[in-house]
């Protein structure tokens, strides 16, 4: 074993397809209300949920506001007016937690760390949904501990989230711990303020146009192994 011991692993769209699973969600939630979710609107609702979470980041808007204004902002662009934003975030929430999409095989790669290395998941996601989708995938099998941003009460990338994240493991040391995680405003951004080494998982190969550091680059998942 190298110089990490503790891993913190970021969920959605690290370990898991988040994109594939609000694809099936919002056309799920669609067809219960007798609609169609074309791709364009799929499209649409990805892109307005991506800038909430972003403003949900920085603290420019509760998340319990955030989940319901951006389902009243969809509906406002493609011109629904009969669906109730908020029974419909509640089946939304349903949908997304029950199905989970493996990313590079790291279900396996998990467990294969298991034991060797402590890990953590560090997620934004709403803790129903989190916790339902990760029972379901047997990734809390795997791991020490799941701190969900709702049940803390401040998101990553504030230091007041890690803080709270370090607190409750037991023996934490900073420089044995690493961040893996697909977000630089979230993930990277809050390895660098809590002082850890950051793994950037950039499967498409994007620019880091920021001031953020990274310590590390990975395409795929395993590539961690050479890294640990």
């Amino acid at each position: 074993m190298g110089t990490f011991k503790i891993i913190l692993w970021d969920v959605d769209q690290t370990l898991l397809d988040f994109k594939k699973s609000e694809s099936y969600a919002v056309a799920h939630c669609f067809e219960q209300f007798g609609l169609t979710a074309t791709e364009e609107i799929i499209e649409l609702y990805s892109g307005i949920n991506e800038s909430f979470w972003k403003r949900i980041e920085k603290g420019e808007i509760a998340k319990k506001d955030a989940l319901i204004e951006r389902f009243c902002t969809l509906f406002d662009k493609v011109g629904i007016k009969n669906i109730n934003p908020e029974v419909f975030q509640e089946k939304y929430a349903d949908a997304l937690g029950s199905v989970y999409y493996f990313q590079d095989d790291s279900y396996e790669l998990l467990k294969s760390l298991k034991g060797r290395y402590r890990q953590y998941l560090v997620t934004n996601g709403i803790s129903y949904t989190q916790r339902k989708k990760l029972g379901l995938s047997g990734f809390d099998q795997l791991v020490e501990d799941i701190f969900v941003s709702e049940e803390i009460g401040v998101p990553k990338p504030q230091k007041e989230y890690f803080d709270y994240c370090f607190s409750r493991i037991p023996d934490f040391r900073l420089e044995q711990t690493i961040i893996v995680g697909d977000s630089l405003s979230s993930d990277m951004l809050g390895g660098n303020q809590a002082g850890i080494t950051t793994c950037w998982y950039n499967p498409n190969g994007f620019k880091n146009n920021s001031d953020i550091k990274i310590d590390y680059e990975i395409r795929n998942l395993q590539e961690i192994k050479t890294i640990l």
